[in-house]
């Protein structure tokens, strides 16, 4: 997929754990590891804002696009 999420290193940037970014963010952990391992189809803007507002970073710290490889894609 060529969005690619990066919670990971927001995550090891403010040592956070998965479970307290759900619990601060107000998402189940499984939604969010949907979310984090690239297999979510859709985001709402409500849940982006609130995991900038926890994390303290921009949508683009958490979301990046990435071309997709020709072979592959």
């Amino acid at each position: 997929m060529p969005i690619v999420v990066d919670i990971d290193v927001m995550l090891a940037r403010r040592k956070m754990s998965v479970g307290d970014l759900a619990d601060r963010v107000g998402i189940t952990p499984a939604n969010l590891a949907v979310l984090k391992n690239g297999r979510a189809k859709a985001v709402r803007f409500a849940t982006l804002a609130a995991l900038c507002e926890v994390l303290k970073c921009q949508p683009g710290d958490l979301l990046r696009w990435e071309a997709e490889d020709a072979a592959g894609g």
